[in-house]
């Protein structure tokens, strides 16, 4: 048991101290995972600007119930969530998006438009969102705008009943939905910080020469008795002399 303990502790302390060691090995080196940090937060800035064309969301808004619809049960307003799903699915059919691109007329398919398009009913309401994304922001509202009306005409034939009520039409948008430009910078900087601190470590574990007296006690598991110190001063005139002794054999 007592031997055990102190074999737990011991790895913990090796542990310890490579963990410290490694931080001692970026930290060194800070200068580079900073610069790791600003050539990815720039490279995916630029990026994110030229490679990425920006993208506009507009939405307009209808209630599935026209104005002289009267709802006077539960079971009404139980029909009426379900409905919502039922035209959420409708609004995306190959019928209602061909009659937009052609009144719009739009140089376009289905297959493109339809992936531009997310129809959803909010918390299960008696509403429909119908939101389009598109790198023109006008086009993106008038799309919207016109699936809305094209859709209030299929519910209306649907339930035999007046079309359903407007409560918002899409405008215009000012500010580009995606990318996110701050978002990709921040996601660049962390991602440079980590490929560089991991190019620094992983040199540092495979790197097996054995620099300081702490090395042969951790390798070879052995004490130094002395250390020479290597001088830089010192070692320039040696090496001088022998590039000289070299020219004169030549």
């Amino acid at each position: 048991m007592e031997d055990s303990a102190i074999r737990r502790q011991y790895e913990n302390e090796v542990q310890e101290i490579d963990l410290i060691e490694l931080a001692g090995v970026i930290w060194h080196r800070i200068w580079l995972v900073i610069l790791g940090l600003v050539l990815g937060a720039v490279l995916f800035y630029e990026g994110t600007k030229l490679l990425i064309t920006p993208q506009y969301e507009a939405t307009s808004t209808i209630y599935i119930f026209s104005k002289t619809t009267s709802i006077t049960s539960l079971a009404d307003l139980q029909l009426g969530s379900q409905l919502a799903e039922d035209f959420e699915i409708i609004a995306t059919t190959r019928d209602v998006v061909e009659r937009v691109i052609k009144d719009l007329e739009l140089d376009t398919t289905y297959e493109e438009i339809v992936k531009q398009i997310t129809v959803t009913n909010p918390q299960s309401s008696h509403m429909l969102k119908i939101t389009v994304k598109d790198p023109d922001p006008k086009t993106a509202a008038d799309i919207s705008n016109a699936l809305s009306d094209e859709l209030r005409e299929q519910i209306a034939d649907i339930m035999n009943t007046d079309k359903p009520s407007t409560v918002q039409r899409a405008v215009v948008p000012t500010k580009q939905a995606s990318p996110n430009v701050l978002k990709n910078t921040v996601i660049g900087a962390a991602l440079g910080v980590v490929i560089v601190a991991g190019i620094l470590i992983v040199r540092h574990l495979m790197d097996d020469t054995i620099k300081t007296s702490d090395d042969v006690r951790k390798y070879l598991n052995v004490d130094t008795l002395a250390e020479v110190p290597y001088v830089k001063s010192q070692a320039r005139p040696a090496e001088k002399k022998k590039r000289r002794s070299k020219r004169r054999d030549r």
